[in-house]
């Protein structure tokens, strides 16, 4: 039964992928499905591109068990900042000034934005370097799963997924993305109600669970009485950097922020951000808010042994078979999906901002769709080996691995491009200081952690360091650097002046 359920849900996926080829027939289809996608597939995008295994297996156990139910505040801190204000922040002002500057990807905006082919490779081989990490995190995630409902060897979870990823993307693009995304959040939502349904009945209910929580203890944790139960947790601090880090990172994430490139019109940013929001409130709430019930699993956890990254499917594994499937499948959606935007944004931004001009100087659209496909390839095989060598040699655990993805993407993007929507006067100057100190960060805090400050030796605490300073760095660096140039900067905030006519019952009149 588990079989035949996955088997219908993989020719589903491949069936959309193929349907889509019609979209995918040049660069702007390809890659922003050419800007006309409505609100319901560009939010749900959006949401299932935020959350994957990372989220449901290594951050929701982990943080569970660390803070207890106090976990679910990261879950009401990724719908309310990492959804809600992003769409408000950014979400219109992105559609308008990409489609004014002509800018598929991020590195392309950054060029044209201030002039500077030089920022547009940097900011490509930052991505290309920083989401390998996190895609060879979903692959683990995902093996935690099916190793516990098929006994499948990992090599095979591997295997299937990159191979079935490849396929929609490579055929669909976009669009197939898209569509698949919608439907891979539809399992997801009904998927995270039903499991969170089971294991609390399975430990006598909801009250029954949250009174065992309480009841448990660890000194060398915290010594207060009932504080896995209780609304912060034992470590208030530690778990505002969670909140932060997968929360305030989105803003600065590539393959997030290239949703809102491809939003069809005003009506559908309005929608669009009501959606993502409720959406990342049932997935990221639930999901922390399940992790934050481990603790009433320990008896059979051995987190010495098997990592944080067991908690939850040891959870899971005493569910029934079809709860199970419903399970594999719904953490699958979440990585396949999240993965597919991954590869997207990464092969893409690869062709059109670092291979295409620098390397090929002539390249028509025919041959840029060739090479963003022969990259998708590459970039999934890549993030395969490296999920591979990962998981044999035990090198650190999901979280981990996606908060120096995280902390590197978000604290080298997330100010400049914030900034560059509203603010006339951040220097290109700014936007390098800003991509070095991040990239630099989080480099050294893997390879001399142990010589950080105590509070940000974690890559989560590092990552969300690097966001908050950005913040800081680009407004000071631009103060003292030269100034950009007057004409490139009118012209590209000009798209906010336009003038646009829309009807009466649309638009009251003045």
């Amino acid at each position: 039964m588990k079989l035949l359920v996955l088997i219908i849900y993989f020719l589903v996926l491949i069936g959309i992928g193929l349907y889509c080829r019609k979209h995918a027939t040049d660069v702007n289809g390809f890659v922003l499905g050419g800007r006309s996608v409505g609100p319901w597939l560009t939010a749900f995008a959006y949401g299932t591109s935020y959350f994957s295994a990372v989220v449901f297996v290594g951050y929701a156990g982990q943080f569970g068990w660390k803070y207890g139910i106090a976990a679910t505040w990261a879950g009401i801190g990724n719908a309310a900042i990492g959804s809600l204000l992003a769409w408000v922040v950014l979400g219109r002002r992105t559609r308008i000034m990409t489609q004014h500057l002509n800018s598929a990807t991020m590195p392309q905006f950054f060029q044209e934005r201030f002039g500077s082919p030089a920022l547009k490779i940097g900011a490509s081989i930052i991505i290309f370097i920083f989401l390998i990490p996190y895609t060879a995190s979903l692959y683990n995630g995902l093996s935690r799963l099916f190793g516990m409902a098929f006994n499948i060897d990992y090599s095979w979870c591997i295997i299937i997924m990159a191979i079935l990823t490849a396929i929609y993307v490579i055929a669909g693009g976009y669009m197939a993305t898209a569509i698949n995304d919608f439907i891979q959040g539809i399992i997801m939502l009904f998927g995270i109600v039903t499991i969170i349904a089971a294991v609390l009945m399975s430990k006598g209910g909801f009250m029954a669970a949250l009174d065992g929580l309480a009841r448990i203890t660890d000194e060398s944790v915290s010594t207060t009485p009932g504080v896995f139960a209780s609304m912060f947790g034992p470590d208030p601090l530690n778990l505002m950097f969670v909140v932060i880090l997968t929360s305030l990172g989105t803003w600065g994430l590539p393959q997030m922020v290239q949703k809102f490139y491809a939003i069809k019109d005003e009506e559908s940013v309005r929608k669009g951000t009501i959606i993502s929001t409720l959406f990342a409130l049932v997935i990221a709430g639930g999901s922390y808010f399940l992790g934050g019930f481990g603790r009433l699993f320990s008896d059979q956890i051995d987190i010495e042994a098997n990592g944080y990254d067991s908690i939850v499917p040891t959870m899971l594994s005493n569910l029934s078979p079809i709860l199970i499937a419903l399970v594999v499948i719904l953490v699958l959606s979440a990585s396949m999906s999240t993965l597919s935007s991954l590869v997207l944004a990464s092969s893409s931004t690869l062709t059109i901002d670092l291979i295409k001009d620098n390397i090929i100087k002539k390249m028509d659209e025919k041959k840029q769709l060739l090479y963003i496909r022969i990259l998708v390839v590459i970039f999934i095989a890549i993030s395969a080996i490296l999920a591979l060598i990962q998981y044999k040699s035990s090198v650190t655990f999901i979280a981990q691995l996606m908060g120096v993805s995280w902390g590197a993407l978000a604290g080298a993007f997330l100010a400049p491009f914030m900034y560059s929507l509203h603010w006339k006067s951040i220097t290109k100057a700014s936007c390098w200081v800003c991509f070095i100190f991040s990239s630099v960060l989080m480099v050294a805090n893997i390879f001399f952690r142990s010589s950080f400050p105590a509070i940000i030796q974690s890559p989560i605490n590092c990552g969300a360091v690097a966001m908050l300073c950005g913040f800081i760095i680009v407004p000071v660096v631009s103060l003292f650097t030269k100034k950009p140039d007057e004409k490139l900067v009118e012209d590209a905030f000009a798209c906010y002046n336009l003038k646009t006519y829309v009807k009466q019952k649309t638009s009251l009149a003045d």
